[in-house]
């Protein structure tokens, strides 16, 4: 079971890449909107108008379609196997499980027309209890439905890759071989999400108010809620779990709910993104809403955990400096200017539960501190582009200086703390292993020409491989046997350090070249083949 949340984990962060991408375009358009920026005459010219409203019609459709995104991702990333007819049949499927969802709540007279506001209100309901009552439907894609969000993409999408995994190779008798394998997928799809629906129908809205429930909890919680969230985040970081607590937190009700322009919206960056979009931004709900975004990250992504790599680099041994000075940079450098912070976690989290308890503790104290600021700033990033568009482009009103005094502050606690629990407790950081401990094999470093071979090699060869994936920073991997890596290697072609989930179950940090050792691995193991 740890295996599987572990994957879906990864499969959530697929629609992450688009919205904070469109987030990008939204920030860049708010700035344009900004004539204390830009000047009066650039914010109002024609062409600038002309490109905001473009933006804003592609940003608004990215952020509607978030729910039939998470549902592909999650039926192409939980299937094994051609993983092209999962997307295909999960589009199927999830238009059928909001008609089929429609054509209930038909039977039963609850139609767009009179959950509407304005039809609530004239029939006496207070305008809160309209709102209320109103907010637990939806239209999407055209269909009248309830406003389940991702949750519903996820549901779909889980189904469709059970679906898929267990019937892609099912083969029927001859006389109906045309619809056998991958073409009997979308059949078993067709015929079996009104099931799935009918069950949706009635459990859905105990479990709304569950989820409602827990938001308004944690809303309630203010900025307690906020340390908690960051503390827990970073705890997670080793197991890879802290994927589906962001992906709950940013796009469901747990991170809140608000009414944006008369409609009501879930989830931190939902929320974030809704108000960037509004020409009536307010600046209360965008508050309430970045307290669990980027504004958090900023202190330790941008200052706390580059002072941890210095900290790091004074305590390596003289000779051992030249050889760990280039990896640490280029560490920092990524945490600061992406928030990809797993290289530099992964140097100090296994090998010292001390820094592992003191860095979640900071990440708290980091989101605390900024709700109790009432820092305004958001997107899903963490580094300096983040701070940059989100932030110190976007006026006084986010407080982004904050984020640099304390994040400055931050610096030099990371530093003298990780410097004295190093020392004190002769933790083995880079730069801190013993020579005699060290193998020839430690000192190759391997070129771009023979990463492939040199990764496949570590895991034990291809026959040892079942299934390559990746993440922003991590090569997740399904293998046969775990026991046999070789971490030496593995540590030579470039990893920053190792998760083993099980013994079928692995995962290595690359940070940033996660991407060139997934693609060299798996154009190795098609040129042996």
């Amino acid at each position: 079971m740890r295996t599987q949340i572990q994957k879906l984990g990864k499969t959530l962060m697929g629609p992450l890449s688009i919205i904070v991408a469109s987030g990008l375009l939204l920030g860049i358009v708010s700035i344009l909107q900004n004539p204390a920026i830009v000047g009066e005459g650039l914010a109002n010219a024609y062409a600038i108008q002309t490109f905001i409203g473009g933006a804003q019609a592609i940003v608004s459709t990215m952020f509607g379609l978030l729910p039939i995104l998470f549902a592909i991702s999650v039926a192409t990333g939980m299937a094994k196997e051609d993983k092209e007819i999962a997307g295909f049949s999960v589009v199927i499927g999830f238009i059928l499980f909001h008609v089929v969802i429609n054509y209930l709540l038909q039977l039963n007279n609850i139609t767009a027309e009179n959950t509407s506001i304005e039809y609530l209100t004239s029939q006496g309901l207070s305008d809160i209890r309209a709102v209320e009552f109103g907010s637990v439907y939806e239209t999407m894609l055209g269909v009248f439905t309830y406003r389940m969000g991702v949750f519903g993409g996820i549901v779909v999408g889980l189904w469709t890759a059970f679906i898929h995994n267990r019937y892609h190779t099912k083969q029927l008798p001859i006389a109906f071989s045309f619809f056998s394998g991958n073409r009997f997928v979308p059949i078993v799809i067709i015929l079996t999400i009104p099931f799935l629906s009918i069950i949706s129908y009635f459990v859905w809205p105990f479990f709304n108010i569950a989820i409602n429930g827990l938001g308004s909890l944690i809303g309630q919680s203010g900025a307690f809620g906020s340390f908690i969230y960051g503390f827990s985040e970073r705890l997670l970081i080793p197991t890879g779990l802290h994927h589906v607590l962001n992906q709950l937190i940013r796009f469901t009700p747990l991170g809140g709910t608000a009414m944006v322009d008369g409609e009501t919206i879930s989830g931190a960056l939902s929320i974030f993104n809704a108000e960037m979009a509004s020409p009536n931004m307010n600046l209360v709900v965008l508050r309430q809403s970045t307290r669990f975004l980027t504004q958090g990250y900023h202190p330790f992504m941008l200052f706390g955990l580059p002072g941890a790599c210095y900290a790091m680099y004074k305590t390596a041994y003289l000779e051992q400096r030249p050889k760990i000075k280039g990896m640490l940079f280029a560490a920092a450098l990524t945490s600061f200017v992406t928030g990809i912070t797993e290289p530099i976690e992964f140097a100090f989290i296994f090998i010292s539960p001390i820094l592992w308890v003191f860095h979640a503790f900071m990440s708290g104290l980091s989101f605390l501190l900024m709700t109790l600021m009432n820092v305004a700033v958001g997107n899903a990033g963490g580094g300096m582009i983040d701070l940059t568009i989100f932030g110190i482009l976007q006026g006084t009103y986010t407080r982004w200086y904050l984020c640099v005094a304390v994040g400055l502050v931050y610096a030099v606690v990371y530093y003298f703390v990780f410097k004295y629990v190093i020392e004190r407790f002769d933790v083995k950081t880079p730069g801190r292993t013993n020579v005699a401990d060290e193998t020839e094999e430690d000192a190759v470093v391997v070129s771009n020409d023979n990463l492939g071979a040199s990764i496949l090699s570590a895991l034990g060869g291809k026959e040892n491989v079942v299934e390559i994936d990746n993440c922003i920073s991590r090569l997740r991997l399904v293998l046969k046997d775990t026991s046999i890596v070789n971490e030496r290697l593995l540590a030579s072609t470039g990893s920053m350090g190792l998760v083993k989930i099980n013994q079928n179950n692995i995962q290595v940090v690359y940070g940033g070249k996660v991407e060139k050792a997934a693609q060299s691995l798996k154009q190795e193991i098609k040129a042996q083949k």
